[in-house]
């Protein structure tokens, strides 16, 4: 009996990236002259000694914009075959037309499916998760990925307590089909509503189904924020290596959420992942929602510390109170590029 033919599934991971942070740099000082608060304290609390914020006239797609131009200028055929745009973000230009579609429309990609994804910080894992289920069904043959935020917009700077932890910024990926061994190897996404009422901004209602009153900046209770984030970001992160069969020693690189150094560390320490592997740089701009984890990875790219084959997890948390993590074997792109060069350049 002749056996049906079975294609192999393909290996889908992210082939290009760049990143963007507006110009304007807030230091703790800045907070200092006017909050009954100081560098010392910010810093020892959370890790975080400046942040960027657009300035009038810049929103969430224009930070896009300059993210994926960024991504542009490393990898210029890097668009090429992108058929759907994904951006997420707490914070649209509108809630229609999408943020995404007004990216698409600057960056030549008109015409492409277009979409935003609303998980706040969790925002761009879970926006990984879609891209590599549209690339894998088919539906998709290439998607450009963006995580941008300008959270200085919604959060009150006259509040100690949130404003001086958020910053600006966007980060852009491309995901698609990658040679076989690379790319995404395992998602976890989970949400709990129960936990509302920690962490919420206002649209249209003025309440919360718990009945908790919402204004026009975002709401935090940081204490049950920390519990929180510290326990799904390790419960998450495990269950994703758990399902691509790794153990904290085989993980290269840890990118998490850049929300707290505090929480970063004990989420490390709990893992089992020593913090010279974790990728911090929430010291220069603070967190940046669904932006936090691509400006990461990208800067770690761009300096050289991931390299080609290496492990990969991220893992973040954010408002719903939502949660995800993943897994891959990074794929580098470039030096692949580089290495078919210079075996062509010997044959030659």
């Amino acid at each position: 009996m002749t056996m049906p033919h079975t294609n192999p599934l393909p290996a889908i991971g992210i082939t290009a990236l760049g990143a963007y942070a507006p110009d304007k740099v807030v230091t703790n000082a800045d907070f200092e002259a006017r909050l009954d608060t100081n560098d010392e304290w910010i810093v020892s609390h959370t890790g975080i000694r400046e942040r960027r914020f657009v300035v009038d006239g810049e929103f969430s797609s224009h930070l896009g914009v300059r993210a994926v131009e960024a991504m542009l200028a490393r990898f210029p055929d890097a668009l090429e075959g992108v058929d759907t745009v994904v951006c997420a973000t707490a914070t649209p230009d509108a809630l229609f037309p999408a943020t995404a579609a007004l990216i698409a429309g600057q960056v030549g990609l008109r015409g492409a499916a277009a979409f935003d994804l609303s998980a706040a910080c969790s925002g761009f894992v879970y926006g990984c998760s879609v891209a590599h289920a549209l690339v894998m069904s088919g539906a998709a043959k290439k998607v450009l990925m963006i995580g941008a935020d300008t959270l200085s917009r919604i959060v009150d700077q006259d509040d100690r307590g949130t404003a001086i932890l958020f910053g600006d910024g966007a980060g852009a990926v491309v995901i698609g089909e990658v040679p076989a061994g690379y790319g995404f190897e395992s998602f976890v996404l989970g949400a709990d509503s129960a936990g509302a009422d920690s962490l919420y901004i206002r649209c249209l209602a003025d309440r919360l189904p718990s009945g908790l009153n919402m204004g026009q900046f975002t709401g935090m209770n940081g204490r049950e924020v920390f519990k929180f984030a510290v326990r799904v970001m390790v419960e998450s992160g495990r269950e994703a290596m758990q399902k691509a069969g790794l153990g904290a020693q085989d993980v290269d690189w840890i990118i998490p959420h850049q929300a707290n150094i505090r929480i970063i560390q004990p989420a490390c320490e709990r893992f089992g992942i020593p913090m010279d592997k974790a990728v911090v740089n929430l010291d220069r701009y603070g967190n940046t929602s669904a932006a936090s984890v691509p400006l990461a990875l990208d800067e770690a790219c761009r300096d050289g510390r991931i390299q080609d084959g290496q492990q990969v997890l991220l893992v973040a948390f954010g408002g719903g109170l939502s949660w995800a993590a993943s897994t891959l074997k990074w794929y580098d792109h470039a030096a692949h590029l580089a290495r078919q060069a210079a075996e062509t350049e010997v044959t030659a």
